[in-house]
């Protein structure tokens, strides 16, 4: 197993730890981004494997985890991939392999179009540009100004709790306990009303034609029963990455490598591996 050490970074004075392990490539890394609620330490089960074979990195995202979570913050998809871009410029990783999850997908993706250059591959796990894409309920709730913050201040541990079991069955109770404290904190519930709001989907559809005509390539890995992004939008990714390979896992929702660990691991090591060190024309 693969030791990891956590890196305090700043990028324009914002603070995100970031969880590194593996084998040293130089140059090259695969970059584990998550989404809303979540921690780069929620990676580790798929990080482990992969840091046998590549340097693998996984920051907290600001207003998430134990990043920096600052009032006057840019939470929005561009602001993140500018972090994220500054980030991975302090690590001194010119060729990032992305792993993405829920939110992280934009912002990785908005990244990779600012960055073609610097893209080597990218793997979707239950998110991605999603196309004609009508927010779940929580979002719709997040997204309207004073509801979503009396929603915010009346959203208890337990009710969390409750919320994950009846959405997530499948998931183990340790993980939903995990995720659940991850929304705890009033800066990370401010981060997610700041976010939900500065993302209107046609932003997210935005990215199609960028990357589209970047066409790197793509692994998605969707649960079909996940209830916040529907499984149609597994598919449809291949609008916007012609040569995606798609995999749908039965009954599996939305935090997929959490649920279904090995399954995923099944997929995503072995792509990953093919391309990992390998510089194409």
């Amino acid at each position: 197993m693969a030791d990891f050490e956590t890196r305090l970074l700043a990028v324009d004075g914002v603070r995100s730890p970031v969880l590194i392990g593996g084998v040293a490539t130089p140059g090259e890394a695969v970059v584990f981004v998550h989404g809303n609620p979540d921690a780069g330490s929620d990676w580790l089960p798929l990080m482990e494997p992969v840091a046998e074979f590549a340097t693998a990195v996984a920051p907290d995202m600001p207003g998430f985890g134990a990043a920096d979570k600052p009032k006057d913050w840019d939470y929005s998809v561009a602001g993140y991939a500018t972090h994220l871009g500054g980030l991975l410029d302090q690590l001194g990783i010119e060729r990032a392999h992305l792993v993405a999850h829920d939110f992280g997908g934009p912002f990785s993706l908005q990244w990779a179009a600012n960055n073609p250059g610097k893209t080597a591959s990218v793997t979707l796990i239950n998110t991605g540009v999603l196309l004609d894409y009508r927010w779940h309920r929580l979002a719709r709730v997040w997204r309207t100004p004073l509801l979503g913050e009396l929603f915010m201040r009346m959203t208890s541990p337990a009710f969390s709790r409750l919320v994950m079991r009846h959405d997530n069955p499948g998931l183990a109770e340790e993980w939903r306990d995990t995720i659940t404290g991850h929304f705890g904190p009033d800066g990370t519930k401010r981060a997610v009303l700041r976010l939900y709001r500065s993302t209107p989907p046609h932003l997210i559809e935005s990215l199609a034609a960028p990357l589209r005509s970047l066409d790197p390539d793509t692994l998605v890995v969707w649960g079909d029963a996940d209830v916040y992004i529907p499984a149609v939008q597994a598919e449809r990714q291949r609008e916007v990455f012609p040569r995606a390979q798609i995999e749908v896992l039965r009954g599996i929702g939305h935090w997929a490598w959490l649920e279904a660990p090995d399954e995923v691991a099944g997929l995503v090591v072995p792509f990953l591996r093919e391309r990992v060190g390998q510089v194409t024309q």
